[in-house]
């Protein structure tokens, strides 16, 4: 019996974009779109172009439309009412039950999900955490987020947010409460955070990129001093993880992901002196699938059981 072919779409602030595959060579498309999000034209403008892009999907392909499509969105999917929440970039979907709307008008089954888990997903399936129980899919860029996977499959938890590490309070010894609360991981770590960092302590605003560089090259005590921020302050998020949740692997996408020093040995002995346990064994891995993860990640989401199974990348 072959495969039950499927479509996975990444639904993002200005760009929506599909893929038809077919397991189990499922990081091999055979179609691949994008059509424009439109999002500040409203929500049914937004279903509208997904019903676009599968139609031009199954144009490309010759096939009929797939009886399942996987979304990955920004934010969060209620458990109890099916209502997306908290998407910050196309934020027309809040309060609404895109799974349910887009089912009936395409006729199949949508399954909706926060964007880090499909990104988790398909690292933890296709990419570096095949192989591994569970898997810890990590967001930083100019936001910060994550996804949890145990045995192939995400954990969504009770309120549809497990992995929203972002949204934590983080104690920094250097950094005082601000109106009376911590600043979140988000406000510490995203990539925006990090160049307010540096314009704090230099005058200067800079991409972090441009900061990166500079403390590669030497020469700018403030970027060095943004750098060693970053690694102490993801030391204490990353423990909180570990403490709880205690991953076999953890995978770090997102701009400011690529950074270097977060998987250098000094990075490492900075987590030991904050978990419950005298070693840190967990490998931390870059990410291989690129801007391929979002889409793949959807498409497992409504992959079945036997097929996953049967997964390749040959």
């Amino acid at each position: 019996m072959s495969a039950t072919p499927v479509i996975g779409i990444d639904l993002g602030g200005t760009k929506i974009e599909g893929a038809y595959v077919s397991p189990p060579a499922l990081h091999k498309a055979e179609s691949r779109l994008r059509v424009p999000a439109e999002g500040e034209k409203g929500y049914r403008h937004v279903l509208n172009q997904i019903a676009l892009l599968c139609e031009k999907i199954t144009l490309e392909t010759g096939q009929p439309l797939p009886r399942r499509i996987g979304i990955g969105a920004p934010g969060a999917v209620d458990s109890k009412t099916g209502l997306c929440k908290n998407s910050p970039n196309i934020t027309c979907i809040n309060g609404q039950p895109l799974a349910q709307d887009l089912g009936k008008i395409l006729g199949v089954e949508v399954v909706v999900a926060n964007d880090a888990n499909c990104f988790a997903l398909a690292e933890a399936m296709l990419g570096k955490g095949k192989g591994f129980e569970t898997v810890f899919g990590v967001i930083l860029g100019t936001g910060v987020g994550g996804g949890l996977v145990v045995n192939g499959s995400v954990l969504n938890g009770r309120h549809g947010i497990a992995g929203e590490w972002g949204q934590i309070p983080l104690y920094n010894p250097q950094e005082p409460p601000q109106a009376g609360r911590l600043l979140t991981i988000e406000e510490t770590l995203a990539g925006p955070a990090l160049e307010r960092y540096y314009a704090r302590l230099s005058g200067q605003t800079l991409s972090f990129r441009e900061i990166s560089s500079r403390a590669s090259a030497g020469g700018d005590s403030h970027a060095d001093a943004t750098l060693r921020h970053l690694i102490d302050n993801f030391s204490r998020a990353i423990a909180l993880v570990v403490d709880v949740f205690d991953p076999h692997a953890i995978i770090l996408g997102g701009g400011v992901g690529h950074t270097e020093a977060l998987y250098a040995d000094e990075m490492r002995k900075k987590v030991e002196e904050h978990i419950f346990n005298a070693t840190f064994e967990t490998p931390i891995f870059k990410p291989i699938l690129g801007d391929s993860a979002g889409v793949f990640g959807a498409a497992l989401l409504v992959v079945s059981a036997a097929d996953r199974s049967a997964l390749s990348l040959d």
